[in-house]
């Protein structure tokens, strides 16, 4: 059978696309391109937003006009949360966020007997972490590997703990032989995944923490840079910030989870923290690595933002110096708290407040690369585009630089010489007189 992915969403549908990827070359099918002929389409799916749910129709749609006697197979939030939705899509084969064993077999089943399936649990009553091959197909230079599923904060925005349910962890051990094994089969970079990065191991009473497991996976990958996912500030303590500094391999890059710099917001978000929690996370952080790269989201018009919070969370954020930030218009998501709360925010204010933050964004991201300009950094290189090759620092900024060899998953000393928009522009150096 020749199966064509799609992935929308985070990182762990990534890892878990690639997890599929294996476990059906292994059966014996091949791979495709979505955009050409296949006997099978796979969609797994995102739903964090409105949005999203719109993408993942979008895709389905365009699926099934392309080829009308293929299976279409769905998986993900998505259909997890909203299985009502995929009765008007034409989908053989529906499936959530669980058991993705299961699914291989039963895309091979639906193949087969040309029947329409739909295979849901409870994702709430989930209390094994379903462990899958880590790491992709060859060609890749980084893996993602999940360490953790689940979520059980319920900041009353979001929707994801519905369809991923509660905590659950990769042991420690087999954390370290995953990644041990993604070294020796040549990737360069780890990242470390979860749908809530920070919970790993809180199933667990009086056992490992998570900067257990980063020392662990470091330890068990010397070669490999290792990354880590999103954290939440509560993770970032001295004793966290001051192990985590001594780990050679672990890059100086933390996408520190904020949300909004308003403290009232936060509390009606039901976030665990506040601003002044969130700017001792981002003090230990600079005070432990040397400028460290500090990425964050943030969600504007949330119900209630009047023009003062929203002045805040602006003032918050230039005041806090991002290297990058992820800005989301607040989306309505049916059965959470937040969609019943009273002063929803017009679509066009919304609008309005994500572009002041992105205006905020892009000049702070211009400031953080302008500093590295002059100097030289090692680059992890990925592909070439446009005759250029294009990788990534250890604080993941982009750079690009020419060169007629093949740097394809080297890691290089690049000199940097010039910003661009989002990137810098830099000069490969020799290797033996770098």
């Amino acid at each position: 059978m020749r199966i064509a992915f799609y992935t929308l969403g985070c990182k762990v549908n990534q890892y878990e696309t690639q997890a599929l990827e294996q476990l059906l070359s292994a059966r014996g099918h091949q791979l495709a391109p979505f955009e050409g002929e296949a006997d099978a389409y796979l969609i797994n799916t995102c739903t964090v937003t409105a949005v999203s749910d719109k993408k993942s129709r979008q895709v389905i749609r365009r699926a099934r006009k392309r080829a009308p006697d293929a299976i279409i197979a769905v998986c993900g939030c998505y259909p997890q949360t909203h299985p009502e939705d995929m009765e008007n899509l034409s989908v053989d084969l529906v499936s959530g966020t669980g058991d993705r064993q299961g699914f291989v077999e039963l895309l091979e089943r639906s193949f087969a007997r040309r029947q329409p399936v739909t295979a849901l649990d409870d994702a709430m009553k989930r209390r094994i972490f379903e462990e899958l091959p880590a790491g992709g197909l060859e060609g890749r230079t980084r893996a993602m590997l999940k360490v953790e599923d689940g979520c059980v904060n319920f900041c009353s925005y979001c929707i994801i703990p519905y369809a991923r349910g509660p905590v659950r962890s990769l042991p420690l051990d087999r954390a370290r032989e995953q990644a041990a094994q993604l070294m020796a089969g040549g990737y360069r970079e780890l990242v470390l995944t979860g749908i809530e990065l920070c919970s790993w191991g809180q199933e667990w009473k009086d056992g490992p923490a998570l900067i257990d497991l980063v020392e662990g996976v470091c330890a068990a990958a010397p070669e490999c840079r290792v990354r880590l996912g999103s954290l939440e500030p509560r993770t970032v303590t001295e004793d966290f910030c001051a192990r985590a500094a001594k780990l050679e391999n672990l890059c100086p890059h933390f996408h520190l989870s904020m949300q909004s710099g308003c403290d009232a917001t936060l509390a009606r978000m039901n976030r665990k923290y506040g601003t002044a929690r969130f700017i001792e996370s981002l003090a230990l952080l600079r005070a432990h690595f040397d400028r460290p790269a500090i990425t964050t989201d943030m969600i504007v018009g949330f119900p209630g933002e009047t023009e003062e919070e929203f002045s805040a969370t602006l003032d918050f954020i230039q005041r806090s110096g991002f290297a990058a930030m992820h800005i989301f218009p607040y989306s309505r998501r049916p059965g959470t708290p937040a969609a019943a709360m009273p002063s929803q925010i017009p679509n066009e204010i919304k609008e309005e407040r994500a572009r002041r933050g992105a205006e905020a964004a892009a000049r702070m991201e211009a400031a953080y690369l302008r500093q590295f300009i002059g100097e030289s950094q090692p680059v992890l290189f990925e592909d070439q585009r446009d005759g250029l090759w294009r990788g990534y620092t250890t604080r993941y900024v982009e750079v690009t630089a020419s060169s007629p060899e093949n740097l394809h998953n080297q890691i290089r000393p690049v000199r940097l010489v010039e910003a661009g928009a989002g990137y810098l522009a830099g000069e490969l150096l020799n290797l033996e007189n770098p």
